[in-house]
């Protein structure tokens, strides 16, 4: 794989979930995906084999996880590891998360690319 630079205002969102979408950056072994949550916005609840970190950039996202809610604001981070069920929400006012999937999450390839 070749070294790679964007900016990501020039990554083309893909629909993650009604009013989420996100904007990926696929590397060979991990990958980011900047999501952008509008207002009220949810996630309904999934899991996947792979290890899911993040950062809240703006706005609150919580997570739930075991049926407990988990508010993330800016500067916030988690760890979900592989396999632990969960969903998101967000309030009034959207938020902006960027997660890091690892290893890459070719369900969002694959997406990202149809979309195109």
């Amino acid at each position: 794989m070749e070294p790679q630079f964007v900016h990501f205002d020039d990554v083309r969102p893909f629909l993650l979930a009604p009013g989420v979408t996100g904007r990926p950056l696929f590397g060979e072994g991990a990958m980011l995906n900047l999501i952008d949550f509008e207002p009220g916005a949810t996630v309904p609840l999934h899991s996947h084999p792979h290890e899911q970190l993040g950062i809240c950039l703006r706005g609150t996202q919580v997570l739930v996880v075991d049926g407990v809610e988990h508010a993330v604001g800016p500067m916030q981070g988690y760890v979900l590891p592989g396999g632990v069920e969960h969903s998101a929400f967000c309030g009034p006012e959207g938020a902006l998360v960027l997660d890091v999937f690892q290893p890459v999450r070719e369900d969002y390839r694959e997406r990202h690319a149809a979309e195109g």
